[in-house]
């Protein structure tokens, strides 16, 4: 097993982020990690999910939602190709700190036979996350 864990300080309410997080049609100008999520967000559902590591060719997942809890979370599990060759559990969290300030969490945990193989994807993913998480603070401090 391995996880990736980021967390940054965003100086804005949890509605804001939320909104931004939740408005995936806009991903695209903004997100330079993921780039689409599709799909009905209901838990239990599938999910489409591209996303484009620093580094890496673009992939495309169709993860099961597994929570999906307005203002503070969005957690799916997707496979790569077949269950538990590399399965990953995506986190996307926010903690409240007061009105205007909130801790954003984007985590991943791997699990699989392929996981000791794919260490240069996974430092590759969690620069993503980084990169992700700077544009986040950015769109929602403008706002």
């Amino acid at each position: 097993m391995k996880e990736i864990y980021t967390e940054i300080q965003i100086n804005a309410s949890p509605s804001t982020v939320w909104n931004i997080l939740t408005d995936f049609d806009d991903f695209r100008r903004w997100n330079p990690f993921i780039k689409e999520i599709l799909g009905n967000l209901k838990v239990g559902s599938q999910i489409y999910v591209q996303i484009k590591p620093p580094n890496s060719n673009a992939m495309k997942f169709k993860p099961k939602l597994l929570k999906y809890e307005p203002e503070k979370e969005i957690r799916w599990i997707g496979k790569f190709y077949l269950p538990k060759l590399v399965d990953g559990e995506h986190n996307l969290s926010i903690k409240k700190l007061d009105n205007e300030n909130v801790l954003f969490v984007q985590k991943e945990t791997f699990r699989g036979l392929l996981v000791p193989f794919i260490s240069g994807l996974l430092k590759d993913t969690k620069t993503g996350f980084e990169l992700m998480n700077k544009e986040l603070k950015k769109e929602a401090e403008q706002k």
